[in-house]
């Protein structure tokens, strides 16, 4: 855990300059494909998956240090050509375990946040999931256990593998001639994200793009037909906590709708999108139809001082969560589970905000509220006054105004009639 954060310590603000330099990028060319409180949204949600991984909180099943003791065959030394199995054996893992998140339905819960994003840019890319408790999928590298690839080989390229994927979540970059036929390009995986019917559940690649071409899943980018971005059944929310159980909440209800037994049962292991013909008649979900004309949300982009103020916010989450980060070791368990559990309290009341939720003060008040009460309680922020003597001084007095400002802007919304209950 330590060293994941310290290597996230370096590799958060050079996502963050990219993120950054697209929407700059994008502003000069003329061709902007990133909106403002749409970005935060995302790169919220990828401080909430992060936070999660750091903390440790999943499990697998079955491990892959277990499979490589047991299963193994053979066993090969650590060389050039171990960390290239491994990362091929990651990509192979990777395609199967992205396929069947998409196809089925319990298992889409678990990377709806990923598609939520009615935009396509490299923030979007930080939307992770943070719905995965128990990892189900290690068993698809079990080709690389049998080989006797060590443990410490994968732990050092599985998170290579993931950085990789981040590039090519762009518009900005059109078609890349012969590296088309190889690997994940931005034109392949602007497919995936799309919802036009010439494209939705294709390109499951994660770098390589020829599993798609063994396996049936390929669709190269059509001139005529313009990618459309989303999820079917839209968010309708900037709180990427929200969007994370969005789907698995709605398999619950339907569940407990049905009247057939069976159908109960066999609605987490239909094919994504499927309900129970009897629950649908009763319970309507809205789902767009026709791609080329819906209205895509935007309940607080009209607002340029609820923007900038959501921007702060941001911000002062990023230091939080670099200080976490950073000093991981000197907090220690179960210290850094408290200081999780705030980041997450954190993420959901400014987005609660961003959405103008009318309650969204109640859960600013618990925020601010926990970490006020952490400071006089400890007598310090975890350890902060080592390195600023006034550090928790400072924190008491941004909750007091971090919760006068939320106030302010419900306030706001309520006499303007913008206040939405989510």
């Amino acid at each position: 855990m330590e060293t994941y954060g310290k290597i996230l310590s370096i590799a958060m603000p050079a996502f963050l300059a990219l993120v950054l330099f697209e929407k700059w990028y994008g502003w000069y060319k003329g061709k902007d494909t990133v909106r403002n409180m749409d970005m935060i949204s995302s790169l919220s949600s990828g401080i909430t998956n992060v936070t999660k991984d750091v903390l440790g909180l999943s499990i697998a099943l079955i491990s892959y240090q277990w499979m490589v003791s047991h299963l193994a065959f053979t066993h090969v030394s650590s060389s050039l050509l171990t960390y290239i199995i491994a990362f091929v054996a990651l990509d192979f893992a990777g395609y199967w375990g992205h396929r069947i998140a998409h196809e089925y339905n319990f298992f889409w819960n678990s990377h709806i946040i990923h598609h939520s994003s009615e935009e396509f840019n490299l923030a979007c890319a930080l939307r992770q999931s943070i719905s995965i408790f128990v990892k189900l999928f290690t068993i698809f590298l079990l080709p690389a256990a049998l080989l006797g690839v060590p443990a410490q080989v994968v732990a050092v390229v599985a998170p290579l593998h993931l950085f990789a994927q981040f590039w090519y979540h762009t518009q900005h970059i059109g078609r890349m001639g012969w590296l088309e036929y190889i690997i994940v390009t931005p034109s392949h995986h602007r497919v995936h994200h799309a919802i036009n019917k010439e494209y939705i559940d294709k390109n499951y690649g994660q770098i390589f793009i020829f599993w798609d071409q063994l396996f049936g899943t390929y669709q190269e980018e059509l001139k005529n037909v313009q990618p459309v971005y989303g999820i079917t059944r839209p968010a309708a929310t900037w709180n990427p906590i929200k969007i994370n159980f969005m789907h698995l909440w709605l398999l619950i209800k339907d569940a407990w709708h049905a009247k057939q037994w069976k159908d109960k049962l066999r609605i987490w292991f239909m094919p994504t999108g499927w309900r129970p013909a009897d629950v649908a008649e009763r319970y309507p979900v809205y789902k767009i139809e026709d791609v080329y004309h819906f209205s895509k949300y935007s309940a607080s982009d009209d607002s340029m001082l609820l923007g900038a103020w959501s921007w702060v916010q941001l911000s002062i989450l990023l230091l939080f969560i670099s200080y976490l980060f950073g000093n991981i070791a000197q907090i220690g368990s179960p210290a850094m589970f408290l200081y999780g559990g705030f980041v997450f309290l954190y993420v959901y009341a400014f987005t609660e905000l961003m959405d103008r939720a009318t309650y969204a003060w109640v859960w600013e008040l618990l925020k601010d509220g926990l970490g006020i009460g952490i400071i006089l309680y400890t007598g310090d922020w975890f350890g902060t006054r080592h390195y600023f003597a006034y550090a928790p001084q400072v924190l008491i007095g941004y909750f007091l105004l971090s919760m006068l400002v939320c106030l302010y802007f419900v306030s706001r919304n309520r006499q303007q009639g913008t206040a939405v209950s989510l």
